[in-house]
């Protein structure tokens, strides 16, 4: 007897949540430019045709990764901050939690973004657009909050844009100063948010 229909399409949803995974995690250390199917499918154990019916091209391949660390960033540094009071709370908390997201960290090599950007930043298409607008997203966030402080007169009015591209700056710079050895990474970060609050 044939397998169901719903039982190849879970079949299938199994198999490519656990692509993306992987390939989430070698892009994370290797860069985006590192997936192929082929790799994919030798690391974990699948047949190289069954990948490609999945994902058909690589860089189908390299938006899924993507979809899936933006995925994974959003259940691991986002959401569980969403309950903190907007503003300076919750800004202090954002902060924090992309803290633990590197520091544990969340994917081997990092901040995800981190280790792609610099590959694709002068290489028009969907990768880097996509890559561009979840860096663009991070940033409103940023600025939402700080422009919520500044409403609520818990801080002095200042550019919220340049404020949350200089709190971006320097959690990129931690998650590069951490993969080195850095420990004193993250106290830096705290400084540099305690003077931007002050000011």
């Amino acid at each position: 007897m044939s397998e169901r229909p719903d039982q190849r399409l879970v079949r299938g949803t199994r198999a490519r949540r656990t692509i993306t995974r992987h390939a989430v995690d070698v892009a994370s250390v290797e860069g985006l430019t590192g997936l192929s199917i082929g790799r994919l499918a030798t690391d974990l154990g699948l047949s190289k045709s069954g990948v490609q019916a999945l994902f058909g091209t690589k860089e189908a391949l390299q938006l899924a990764a993507i979809d899936r660390a933006r995925e994974e960033f959003v259940e691991a540094v986002v959401r569980p901050v969403l309950d903190v009071p907007p503003g300076v709370e919750r800004l202090r908390a954002l902060v924090e939690s992309w803290i633990r997201y590197v520091e544990t960290p969340l994917f081997p090599g990092g901040c995800f973004w981190v280790a792609n950007i610099a590959d694709f930043d002068s290489r028009p298409g969907p990768v880097r657009d996509a890559l561009a607008s979840d860096q663009e997203a991070w940033r409103a966030g940023l600025m939402a909050e700080l422009r919520a402080a500044v409403d609520a007169g818990e801080i002095a009015d200042l550019d919220t844009e340049l404020a949350a591209f200089q709190i971006d700056a320097v959690l990129r710079a931690a998650n590069t100063a951490l993969r080195l050895g850095d420990t004193g990474a993250v106290a830096k970060v705290r400084r540099v948010l305690d003077g931007l609050l002050r000011h």
